[in-house]
């Protein structure tokens, strides 16, 4: 009789277990579906995991890990993940917290004997973590990637010289992404470990998670698996430039997998590695949404009017574009990892499989009208191709991506390539198609300026904020140029040229190059210094000026250097 009893209860079980099964294997087909369409029209490039109610329903690769050897991308391909490194640092400095070695109140100096004192004794680990601090960021540095990027550098050299800038902002006023920010926070780590970053990172987290195919890359290192990165050209690809992971350190220079970064999320949705008041610091939306590595935000469930709660992250790097995105309500998981940038619709393709695992149809991708016309371009001129985007939005609206920043990427691929005039005409058209949008307006506005139109970069800038109050890149352009920068004739820059002796070991190299003032500390790289006035030029990323002195004939005979609120006078040795 319990035999008997029980069976139908069994059977029912079953019955479900299969249906909850052949509802994952029909997402799953979806999903796969959905993401090929991208690929084949040239949106994404990577690989794909999906996650709902905790389980893996969809993991694959898509493209070549390695075009050279025609090595396909699978799921335990490993990618460098940029920016989502942020919240492994975070997490570190949050383990350290509940240890009672960190607070998030105290400030950068407590933890920082070499910092700066007058800036690091105002911001404090919590503005940095959530990008409040006003320090400058690093990459956003004129000519950084160009002239330092390929350069290796230890933790304390490159906080000094360029994380340590004058303050753009009071701490905690506003927001501004900031990678110098994520940088200290690194080398904090290692001020109270006593260890290096990415050592504390496979003790605290890759190790006891399991996290194998995870941890610190560096180019001289042997990673099996590891994919290559590219940017896409008109023939095809190419491979990305080099970076010394040394640069991004902190703040993006973990490489992972989809597979791994699935179970980085079961160990978030335990207390693995944070416990639950940490977590809710974490996950505690601040300016702009940030909370500590993550962003806290919601996403639209398809066209049914609802929204999802998501906590993600994205990440860019030399030849990577990634994206991570978590939703707690539902507990899935969507990870992207790409290894061609100029192409990647991760955001699309997220809001895709989210629309999926809601039961709704996904929007299907369009190829880029930008693409298209860059062809035109090279091969016919601008005329050609604004003429051909006209008449492809006339004639096949329905299969091009016609948005807004269709035409503003392929405005600032003019731009990048000198094409400063080309690059204006793309932008107006872009103005023309979304009057009512600021974006447009403003990039318009870099054009004008970087080709020496100040009077319509303005009027340009001034629209752009009329639009959007809160463009606070617009306004700092018009202050900017309403208030002027001191310009040095050549003869005169050309009168600083020599060595100056800073300390017995320590020389500064002052050359010109282009019209450019280039100073070059011994063991250092070259940079620009730019002018407040004659004989007076500061290095703004170091928080220094420099001074030059003369004699009374006018010769230079030395400069002082000023930093860190001291004068060091170094006379001109040759």
């Amino acid at each position: 009789m319990k035999r008997s009893y029980f069976r139908p209860v069994f059977l029912l079980l079953v019955i479900a277990a299969t249906a909850v099964t052949a509802a994952a294997q029909d997402k799953a087909k979806q999903l796969d579906e959905m993401v090929q369409a991208y690929f084949n029209v040239g949106q994404f490039h990577g690989s794909a995991l999906v996650a709902e109610n905790g389980k893996v329903i969809f993991k694959k690769g898509y493209g070549m890990a390695d075009y050279e050897w025609d090595i396909p991308i699978k799921p335990d391909t490993k990618f460098r993940l940029g920016s989502i490194t942020k919240q492994f640092t975070a997490t570190l400095i949050l383990q350290l917290r509940e240890e009672g070695k960190i607070d998030l109140d105290k400030k950068l100096a407590d933890y920082l004997p070499y910092y700066r004192k007058d800036t690091g004794s105002k911001v404090t680990i919590h503005q940095l973590l959530n990008h409040t601090s006003g320090i400058p960021s690093y990459t956003g540095l004129p000519r950084f990637f160009e002239d330092v990027s390929r350069n290796a550098y230890g933790v304390e050299g490159f906080v000094k010289e360029f994380c340590s800038g004058d303050l753009e902002f009071e701490p905690g006023s506003k927001y501004s992404y900031n990678n110098s920010g994520y940088f200290l926070l690194g080398a904090i780590v290692e001020q109270i470990t006593g260890k290096k970053y990415e050592e504390v990172l496979q003790e605290r987290i890759f190790g006891p998670l399991g996290m194998n195919d995870s941890g610190y890359d560096h180019h001289s290192t042997i990673i099996k698996h590891r994919a290559t990165g590219y940017n896409k050209t008109e023939d095809g690809y190419e491979n990305s430039p080099y970076l010394d992971m040394s640069i991004p350190y902190a703040a993006g220079s973990v490489y992972s997998t989809v597979e791994d970064l699935y179970k980085w999320d079961r160990a978030l949705d335990s207390e693995k590695v944070l416990k639950q008041e940490s977590k809710d610091l974490m996950f505690k939306p601040g300016m702009s949404n940030y909370g500590y590595g993550f962003v806290i935000s919601e996403m639209n469930i398809g066209d049914s009017g609802r929204k999802a709660k998501i906590i993600g992250h994205g990440g860019g790097i030399n030849g990577f574009n990634t994206l991570i995105t978590r939703l707690p309500e539902s507990d899935s998981l969507v990870v992207l990892l790409g290894n061609v940038v100029g192409i990647q619709k991760l955001n699309d393709i997220t809001e895709g499989a989210v629309a999926v695992l809601n039961g709704l149809p996904y929007k299907e991708p369009k190829r880029s009208v930008a693409e298209e016309m860059m062809k035109t371009y090279t091969k016919n001129g601008l005329q050609a191709a604004v003429s051909q985007y006209r008449e492809l939005k006339r004639s096949k609206s329905g299969e091009y991506d016609f948005s807004e920043t269709e035409l503003n990427n392929l405005g600032y691929q003019l731009l990048a390539q000198s094409k400063t005039k080309d690059a204006i005409e793309i932008f107006k058209l872009n103005v023309e198609m979304f009057p009512e949008a600021s974006n447009p307006y403003d990039s318009l506005g870099e054009a004008y300026l970087a080709d020496g139109n100040k009077e319509l970069a303005v009027e340009n800038y001034r629209k752009s904020v009329e639009l959007n109050p809160e463009n606070e890149n617009g306004k700092a352009a018009i202050k900017r140029i309403e208030l002027g920068e001191a310009t040095v004739a050549e003869d005169v820059l050309k009168s600083y040229i020599g060595r100056f002796q800073i300390a017995p070991n320590f020389v500064l190299t002052v050359t010109v190059e282009n019209g450019r003032l280039m100073t070059q500390a011994t063991g250092q790289p070259k940079v620009e210094v730019t002018p407040e006035d004659e004989d007076v030029f500061v290095l703004r990323s170091a928080g220094a000026k420099l001074t030059f002195q003369r004699d009374a004939s006018g010769k230079v005979t030395g400069l002082t250097l000023n930093q860190g609120g001291r004068d060091i006078d170094a006379p001109k040795i040759d």
